[in-house]
């Protein structure tokens, strides 16, 4: 470029002074040719960093969208020039880091699916707990509020006051039977999503915990692709877990759960109009953010909290669409 400006310059500056030399003077032709020199210089100049901010442009934008998980990415070539060995060593890598994350996902959604067949024996352990704690709890509760409200009548003929008292502890039974019903409902939650999609287990589990928690819900589904059953798996569980963090810290009146995809990836945004806190004042275990973080990198993705003291908090999950495993339904 430097070689080629330079003999354009000599040459049209030669031209003009062998052209105009009749017509003006030695300084005039001087200053002339100087002036050409100068705009041929810029010309190539502003041609040459043109087409160098281009081809950074290019790099520039592959990175960053390989950042965003667009693994995908490639520059196009356009014949030789100086970034030809760079623009080839970025494809490498970024072939090789779509090839290593597609295999990460693929042994992720594995695992999952692995754990949760090696953990059946325990779930069935844990039901039969479950069925004891009911029986020991909240079925004795139910015969004695069933056992007093019999009485009731008959005590009412004969001591007013006693009676009283006797409706008095059926309250206070009913309401001790609704809360251990409403924990054990709770722990029952992470089992909604079998024989189910996560679409299907979030229409019905969603406004139910909303409403429970005396919470304005909303549900924006706009997935339009369907996901693998370990995807699925992860997500409803880190809904819940999020869900949780809302009614224990957030202390919000509505809440929007929304789920979206893109070509490239899965977004879970769960966003409320909580009290919001500093950034700083959150610890890393703080509200969850370890447990979704985990299972959200078991599949490549990553989760995040914003918030903003005042102004409610945003949780933010995404999962790269990479591996696309086969749907067991």
């Amino acid at each position: 470029m430097f070689v080629l400006a330079s003999v354009v310059s000599v040459l049209l500056a030669f031209l003009f002074w062998n052209m105009m030399q009749e017509h003006f003077g030695y300084a005039e032709l001087k200053i002339g040719s100087g002036v050409i020199v100068l705009l041929v210089s810029a010309g190539f100049g502003y041609w040459a960093a043109q087409r160098f901010g281009q081809r950074l442009d290019s790099l520039f934008l592959a990175i960053k969208q390989a950042v965003n998980g667009n693994y995908e990415v490639r520059i196009t070539e356009n014949g030789t020039n100086s970034f030809g060995p760079l623009y080839r060593e970025f494809n490498e890598l970024a072939k090789n880091m779509e090839e290593k994350m597609k295999l990460l996902q693929q042994l992720g959604e594995e695992k999952v699916l692995t754990d949760s067949a090696s953990n059946e024996a325990a779930v069935l352990e844990e039901r039969k707990r479950m069925a004891r704690d009911l029986h020991d709890t909240v079925s004795q509760q139910l015969f004695a509020i069933h056992m007093c409200a019999s009485s009731l009548p008959k005590l009412q003929e004969v001591d007013e006051a006693r009676a009283a008292s006797v409706l008095d502890q059926l309250i206070q039974m009913s309401n001790l039977a609704q809360k251990q019903m409403r924990n054990f409902i709770a722990q029952l939650r992470p089992m909604e999503l079998e024989g189910k999609t996560l679409q299907e287990a979030l229409d019905k589990w969603f406004p139910d915990f909303c409403r429970q928690n005396k919470l304005q819900g909303v549900l924006e589904w706009r997935l339009n692709e369907q996901l693998s059953e370990a995807k699925e798996q992860q997500l409803f569980l880190i809904v819940q877990e999020a869900m949780a963090n809302v009614v224990k810290h957030a202390k919000a009146d509505g809440c929007t759960l929304t789920l979206t995809d893109t070509e490239r990836q899965v977004v879970m945004m769960l966003s409320d109009d909580g009290a919001g806190f500093k950034a700083d004042e959150v610890r890393r275990g703080s509200y969850g953010l370890s447990t979704m973080q985990e299972r959200a990198q078991k599949l490549g993705g990553t989760a995040e909290i914003i918030s903003k003291l005042g102004s409610g908090t945003r949780v933010r999950v995404t999962i790269p669409k990479i591996y696309r495993g086969e749907q067991n339904r």
